[in-house]
């Protein structure tokens, strides 16, 4: 009899746990989107990225490296072989797929950024199918049809209104790179703790924009005194909501959720993104906008719903190893 009062006592407790780990995801990487556009409102893109992710990487290593000190039989020092790994990881989806968005958002709305991120998990299935040589199924096919034909409608050049073509590419470059890097990290030999890689692909992802940001000429242009403090402020929250405690939610997640239920992200976190550019940034939600986002949804969730394990983050945010399906979908 005590063992059941306490399995049931136990059970609201986890529930709420998952409940509140959820709307972090659901409500911080879904605001990642708007963050980025305030911060890069008076920060260079590359500087503000690197900055980010060099504060948060150097902040989570220390952690680790703590950590190790207390439990040295868990928690072993990275080897040469894995910070180069880490080091190809960071450059496809902080630099190349996180760093692009951030550069795209000075000419696409943030709220249609993310839904062209919402793509990866199309993507994903692409990159995957070509690996594992699997054939398409009916319900794959289509999941992919749908997700490239809301892309063609919201970045449709000749429709009126068009939004930015370039910063769209981009956009949408940085979800493929986002996929690309995630199939990689498969088995690529990185350390065996997530948070660990996390930090390492953040720390080299870092340094690499900050030189970036200084080959383009970011220094030159960087005007201190004429930095808002809104800017500041929307860093800071990357570095600690988006970067540190998000992930953490998500890595918790993973492992003590249905990875049905963590993937629901993927579907959220672009309503959000867009609700939200719409309320703080002013960004005009047309009627396009929101068949595209029905459309590109639509297709993420066929492909979705057929795996067991979640589909993704967000460019934007560095993800635990374990998944294929792993969507970025907050930066």
């Amino acid at each position: 009899m005590g063992m059941r009062q306490t399995s049931l006592t136990h059970i609201p407790r986890r529930a709420a746990l998952v409940a509140a780990a959820l709307l972090v995801v659901y409500l911080v990487w879904g605001s990642t989107y708007v963050s980025i556009r305030i911060a890069i409102d008076t920060v260079p893109p590359f500087m503000m990225a690197g900055s980010r992710f060099l504060i948060a990487g150097t902040l989570l290593y220390a952690w680790c490296a703590r950590r190790r000190r207390v439990d040295p039989g868990t928690w072993r020092p990275p080897t040469a072989l894995q910070w180069r790994t880490c080091l190809m990881i960071g450059l496809a989806l902080l630099v190349g797929a996180n760093g692009g968005v951030t550069w795209a958002e000075q000419h696409v709305p943030s709220g249609v950024a993310a839904l062209l991120i919402a793509t990866v998990p199309l993507w994903m299935a692409v990159f995957v199918r070509i690996v594992d040589r699997e054939p398409f199924s009916l319900r794959g096919t289509l999941g992919l049809v749908l997700g490239l034909v809301g892309v063609a409608l919201l970045v449709n050049p000749f429709a009126g209104g068009a939004f930015h073509l370039g910063g769209s590419l981009v956009v949408l470059t940085s979800a493929l790179l986002w996929a690309g890097g995630s199939i990689y990290a498969r088995n690529a030999p990185t350390p065996e703790q997530p948070l660990l890689g996390a930090a390492m692909e953040m720390v080299c992802a870092g340094v690499v924009l900050i030189v970036l940001s200084g080959l383009t000429g970011e220094f030159g242009r960087l005007q201190l005194a004429e930095v808002s403090g809104a800017s500041v402020l929307a860093v800071a929250y990357l570095v600690v909501f988006g970067s540190l405690l998000a992930y953490s939610s998500y890595e918790w997640l993973l492992h003590n959720a249905p990875s049905r239920l963590v993937g629901t992200y993927a579907y959220v976190n672009p309503l959000v993104a867009v609700l939200l550019g719409w309320v703080l940034l002013d960004e005009a939600i047309t009627s396009r906008s929101l068949a595209a986002a029905a459309v590109i949804l639509a297709g993420v969730a066929l492909l979705v719903s057929r795996s067991r394990r979640p589909v993704a983050e967000p460019p934007l945010e560095p993800q635990p190893r374990n998944p294929v399906s792993a969507s970025a979908s907050a930066l």
